[in-house]
């Protein structure tokens, strides 16, 4: 049987080197609750990001629900709705209303140019997401929360070591949220991180992440546990000494794709702006009308081919029962959102992934591209 080669792979470290880091927990018997390597994953990831603060989470989505209560968000969040449903669930999880925007076609993030036309007396805070770890147009979304009073919180799931102009993105907005999950691009098997930018923002989360305690008979706060384990926090540590070298494939296994890909008509790709240091997180494609199959069709080939591809994001959260009566939901509001949800599909891309697959895979692109009556060249967004 042939085996299947999955959308992402994890990152998984050398297991003897992760033995010495579970003697340690064994003869400490310290397993949780803000342990030795719990302290010294922070503070590395704190350095190796190049931000002041990071609080780390069981999962990323306890990261999301816990921004939204830290910061006080109520009423109307201004969204996307090409996203992870996670992204819109923690604001229904916080009794909040999703109000979504269209999706910029180059970027695939908010458009940032129809955000303003959503704000209303009821709207609070914006979160947008770096779709693919591609950064959103954080220079207008911040400019318009200003004007406006509004919080920015970053989805930046994708987005871990992520740089524009030499500066991490993550250091923009209120909050910026890191998942570690192990689809993830850094990972600790489950995990995330809440990433502010001073030490009093750091206290009120940690408070929050467990409980609402402050010491041992006092509660601050309606907290939750989100805390990070000691066995997370151990193997996020030895992830981060073998990341660098991850990053590296990611980035020849992307340049390989381009190569290949690069003639095939019907088939467009994402653009990476000059300014960004990208992890190459995803390789998104965009099936075009004028290629011989549709993107469902193409799914469907490359899958009997034991190829996983995914449909990164289809459907739309928007489209989900919980979100689709809202007025900001409709379809006509949502016209390039839904184009893409129409057209993507991501290919295998992650470290270990053999150079021999990729040519398979486009090879059979390719042969279904020349089935097609069209041979306008492949065209690159901008």
């Amino acid at each position: 049987m042939e085996k299947n080669i999955f959308v992402t792979r994890p990152l998984l470290p050398p297991l003897e080197e992760f033995i010495p880091y579970l003697e340690n927990i064994w003869e400490s018997q310290h397993l949780t609750n803000a342990g030795p390597y719990h302290q010294q994953l922070e503070k590395e990831l704190a350095e190796y990001l190049g931000v002041e603060h990071l609080c780390l989470f069981s999962n990323g989505t306890l990261a999301l629900l816990t921004a939204f209560q830290v910061l006080g968000i109520t009423g109307e969040v201004i969204t996307t709705p090409y996203s992870f449903v996670a992204t819109a669930h923690s604001l229904l999880w916080n009794g909040l209303t999703p109000v979504f925007v269209d999706t910029d076609p180059d970027t695939f993030n908010l458009d940032a140019d129809k955000l303003e036309q959503a704000i209303t007396p009821a709207t609070t805070a914006i979160l947008p997401v770096h779709c693919y770890g591609i950064p959103c147009n954080t220079r207008k979304i911040e400019e318009l929360a200003d004007a406006y009073g509004l919080k920015v919180i970053y989805d930046a799931a994708h987005a871990f070591g992520v740089k524009q102009n030499g500066v991490s993105v993550l250091r923009q907005g209120d909050l910026s949220i890191l998942s570690f999950h192990a689809t993830k691009v850094f990972n600790t098997i489950e995990g995330g991180a809440i990433i502010c930018h001073d030490a009093k923002m750091k206290q009120r989360i940690d408070y929050l992440k467990n409980f609402g305690f402050v010491n041992e008979t006092t509660v601050v706060a309606a907290g939750i546990n989100g805390k990070m384990n000691e066995l997370q926090a151990a193997y996020g540590l030895l992830q981060l000494q073998h990341i660098d070298k991850a990053l590296d494939d990611r980035g020849r296994l992307y340049r390989h794709y381009n190569m290949l890909l690069a003639d095939i008509p019907g088939v467009s790709l994402i653009a990476v702006p000059e300014d960004v240091t990208w992890n190459y997180a995803y390789y998104p494609i965009m099936v075009n009308e004028d290629f011989a199959l549709t993107r469902d069709e193409l799914y469907e080939l490359l899958k009997d081919n034991h190829i996983m591809a995914r449909r990164y994001f289809y459907p739309l959260i928007s489209s989900f029962f919980m979100y689709k009566f809202a007025e900001s939901a409709s379809r006509e509001n949502l016209p390039v959102a839904h184009q893409l949800a129409g057209k993507v599909i991501c290919l295998p891309l992650y470290p270990g992934l053999e150079e021999s697959i990729q040519n398979n895979i486009a090879g059979l692109i390719k042969n279904a591209a020349a089935t097609s009556p069209h041979s306008s060249p492949l065209i690159m967004a901008q």
